[in-house]
């Protein structure tokens, strides 16, 4: 079982008792509002990413952690890679991405689990190359985007639901660790 500790969070694969947690950070239109077309997910919806995620685990090797707490063992959202197809001219790209609830925004946590994560992909995974897709003004994520070394490769237009998207990329020589 893949597991990574770091100074506040344990990364770890999903357990059924993180489901209820996972559905109301979904619930939660002010975190879901960069996400998709916006819109909050309800519990059926939660069940079926978090099934997908698992299942990109047991495919890729790698997939979406659960992020708890070290202190409380408190679920505080979803931190990974996942394989993006869905994004012209990013075919197989190795997308890392974020989702905490709000009670655990600002508190640096993003950026503390999406830099672990990194690290996992570019070193231990052996990843040559990680993106990461944000939409425009979601300067929350930029933050943390920017906090990881990350440079913008390009600006797209999300396909499915048309907002201004900005790609940006970094690969294992660019890697500070």
């Amino acid at each position: 079982m893949t597991e990574i500790r770091t100074p506040r969070l344990i990364l770890r694969r999903w357990h059924d008792d993180d489901l209820a947690p996972m559905a109301e950070i979904n619930a939660d239109h002010e975190v879901m509002r960069w996400t998709g077309d916006g819109s909050a997910i309800g519990l059926d919806e939660t069940a079926e990413e978090i099934e997908r995620w698992e299942e990109e685990w047991d495919d890729e090797g790698f997939g979406v952690f659960a992020v708890e707490l070290l202190a409380s063992g408190e679920l505080a959202g979803a931190v990974g890679l996942t394989v993006l197809d869905s994004l012209p001219g990013t075919h197989s790209a190795v997308r890392i991405c974020w989702r905490l609830g709000s009670p655990f925004w600002g508190q640096g946590y993003a950026s503390e689990a999406a830099h672990a994560t990194l690290e996992f992909a570019l070193q231990d995974r052996g990843l040559e190359r990680v993106i990461s897709v944000s939409r425009a003004g979601d300067d929350a994520s930029g933050n943390v985007i920017r906090k990881l070394g990350m440079e913008l490769e390009r600006e797209a237009t999300d396909p499915e639901h048309g907002h201004a998207l900005n790609i940006h990329a970094i690969d294992l020589t660019e890697y500070e660790g």
